[in-house]
């Protein structure tokens, strides 16, 4: 049978096997700043999730790895390796975006690019907060994921600091978005179910 699978790809049995293991979907914390408030609108996104039953999610939280800036270590730090073995055991994503100068956090772009073929043929959802929802810092993130081999799903729900935050820091959503995070999921969940038939 394995010389069979190496031959001609997943024998039948193999399929059925990952077609009903959940998918693992992964809510990636994109800042690491003091006072940084992603981690309210990941335990939000987490709470919409986990009501559906339909994958395992967990929070991915960039400042548990402490990535060196790439090109600045040797590849080989218990961090860059941690993350790297994360990334790869997840079937998806939701990214958790702030807009920093019209643009995703430094550190979020470290650690996409501290990994490759770990992401290849994965899907992600897009979570993005700003003055403007986000909206500039999720389209650059588009870009980069696209280059790394992740389809990033339409559906983009938007959080703007003016009206869904009090003071700039205290979260409170407004109830219309839970609509669209659960569509952008939808579209996380399909999309992840069939790329991980290429991998």
């Amino acid at each position: 049978m394995g010389f069979l699978s190496n031959l001609f790809g997943k024998q039948p049995e193999e399929e059925e096997m990952m077609s009903n293991s959940p998918l693992n979907i992964g809510i990636i914390l994109g800042s690491t700043r003091q006072g940084r408030v992603s981690p309210q609108v990941g335990d939000w996104v987490k709470a919409i999730a986990d009501k559906r039953g339909d994958a395992n999610y967990e929070i991915v939280d960039l400042t548990d790895y402490k990535l060196p800036l790439l090109g600045e270590g040797t590849g080989e730090e218990a961090g860059v390796l941690a993350w790297k073995e994360k990334v790869a055991n997840l079937d998806g994503y939701v990214f958790i975006a702030q807009e920093y100068n019209h643009s995703i956090t430094g550190a979020l772009k470290n650690a996409l690019d501290s990994a490759y073929q770990e992401w290849n043929n994965k899907a992600a959802g897009i979570v993005s907060y700003g003055s403007t929802g986000g909206a500039r810092a999720a389209e650059h993130l588009r870009g980069i994921l696209a280059e790394l081999q992740v389809a990033s799903v339409r559906t983009h729900p938007t959080l703007s600091l003016f009206t869904d935050f009090e003071n700039f820091s205290n979260f409170k959503p407004a109830d219309m978005h839970a609509d669209n995070v659960n569509a952008m999921l939808d579209q996380v969940i399909a999309w992840s179910g069939a790329l991980k038939t290429l991998r």
